[in-house]
């Protein structure tokens, strides 16, 4: 729910002139108040993460913790009235609640009054750092903010194939975990299965913290297939988004379809998709049907 361009002041159906206003300097950058309100947003956001980070030095929170606290709640406060009034002056709250840039407003504010019930959690707060992304779009780097949304994109769009691939993951990982708690056994630290698929996941991931090994020849040879496996986990979800990422990047590139085939002649390709003829060197393409209909329906 960001736009690049600048807003039209003409309120919506049912919008006041007020509440237009406010959604054209929040999330415009067209004019000089859109521009002053995102840097001064900005400089507040760096404000709290430098807040939070030397908090967390014990000299530093001995001598100023109160006035760090309190700095955080002011801020926390400022940024509770900033996220209300994006709802309030937006057109459309439901795309921006639901939005990646609504969750990571909403988040931003959360870790505060969480600590009130569990102050460790105060740390948190640097969630929103990624506020900053914003940078993007209010220095004009339009090109760099369609690149973010691309990526944005393809994530949503493998969302689902990761999903399924995560929930393999996960029984993999336990059915890893059970095999070497039968092998192993609590004499050789897998106390138990829980703890023994703890080792699973550091295993397959091949991080290998160390802290449990296997002392028998079979646990040895399950800890070897579970480091293979984990080399294949990794590759596959990268690919998975790698390709949806090069698809999106060459219907940008080629918006118009073209058949996935070859000229007969001279092996070139990019002909449309009712092309009878090479548009290169006109040898006929013969193209089969089945392959004609699955490049329309793409």
């Amino acid at each position: 729910m960001l736009h690049p361009n600048p807003l039209s002041d003409t309120p919506e159906p049912g919008q006041s002139a007020l509440r237009r206003r406010l959604e054209v300097i929040i999330f415009g950058t067209g004019s000089v108040a859109g521009r002053r309100f995102d840097i001064t947003l900005i400089t507040l956001i760096l404000l709290s993460v430098s807040i939070v980070i030397l908090d967390s030095v014990d000299e530093l929170h001995n001598h100023l913790g109160a006035t760090f606290w309190t700095l955080e709640l002011v801020l926390t406060g400022l940024f509770t009235l900033e996220y209300v009034i994006r709802i309030w002056s937006t057109h459309n709250r439901s795309a921006y609640i639901l939005s990646f840039w609504g969750v990571i407003d909403l988040l931003a504010i959360v870790p505060t009054y969480i600590a009130f019930l569990f102050p460790e959690a105060a740390p948190l707060a640097v969630i929103r750092l990624l506020r900053v992304m914003r940078v993007f779009r209010v220095f004009r780097l339009v090109t760099l903010f369609a690149e973010l949304n691309d990526i944005l994109a393809v994530l949503r769009g493998t969302s689902k194939s990761i999903f399924v691939f995560l929930v393999m993951v996960l029984l993999v990982t336990i059915v890893f975990g059970c095999v070497i708690y039968v092998i192993e056994g609590p004499a050789h630290g897998f106390v138990s299965i829980p703890v023994s698929v703890y080792w699973a996941v550091v295993t397959i991931t091949t991080v290998g913290y160390g802290d449990l090994v296997p002392q028998t020849m079979a646990g040895r040879f399950v800890a070897g297939l579970g480091m293979l496996i984990g080399y294949a986990i990794i590759a596959v979800p990268t690919a998975i988004i790698t390709g949806k990422l090069w698809e999106r990047l060459n219907r940008q590139r080629n918006p118009n379809p073209t058949l996935p085939w070859n000229c007969p002649l001279c092996a070139k390709q990019g002909h449309g998709l009712l092309a009878q003829y090479c548009q290169h060197c006109g040898a006929e393409l013969d193209v089969p049907p089945d392959i004609r209909q699955q490049a329309e329906k793409q």
